[in-house]
């Protein structure tokens, strides 16, 4: 079981579940066609934001396998929601997990999808006690594979055309660590 406790700070971030106070900054990067380019969805509307936000803010630990902890990343110094972080609970009996990230591009470049991540990794790892936590993307997301290196994870696969997305075949990529690994890093 993993309950963090609020505020998560990191050395220029703060990561907190979501409130309904932060849908129109949400909206701001959710809306954006090239926030979404490599994911399944299309670009959110203000009712479709609502509601998403409205569903991630009931989750605020992981009680058991299956559920996924979505929490909004702040920038420390001027209170600006930047993006979000997940961290799915795969299996309980593997002890599996998987972490993702979406940021806004006005915060691109600044290493806080990198940042955020390892907290994520940090709370599965440690809090969590998983053994392996993967994540994956879109072949064409170079910006993605970045941060998982910079992260210290190792690619796994590269599936050629396995999954038809927005009306195109698409490579996806997977990289991972084992905790090991995790204990590892300097």
């Amino acid at each position: 079981m993993l309950k963090p406790a609020y505020p998560i700070e990191t050395p220029r971030l703060i990561l907190r579940p979501y409130e309904i106070d932060d849908v129109p900054a949400a909206h701001a990067f959710h809306s954006l066609p090239e926030v979404t380019r490599y994911l399944y969805w299309e670009p959110r509307d203000l009712d479709q934001v609502r509601e998403r936000v409205a569903e991630k803010a009931q989750v605020r630990e992981l009680t058991d396998a299956g559920q996924a902890l979505c929490l909004a990343v702040f920038e420390r110094e001027t209170g600006a929601l930047a993006g979000e972080v997940v961290l799915f609970w795969q299996s309980r009996e593997h002890r599996q997990g998987e972490i993702g990230y979406i940021f806004n591009p006005a915060f691109h470049g600044k290493g806080y999808a990198t940042e955020a991540s390892r907290e994520m990794l940090r709370l599965g790892f440690d809090d969590l006690e998983l053994h392996r936590i993967a994540a994956r993307c879109d072949g064409r997301n170079t910006a993605s594979t970045k941060v998982m290196e910079r992260l210290g994870m190792r690619e796994e696969a590269h599936l050629i055309e396995n999954e038809m997305v927005k009306g195109e075949w698409t490579d996806e990529i997977v990289y991972a660590m084992l905790r090991r690994e995790w204990d590892e890093l300097p």
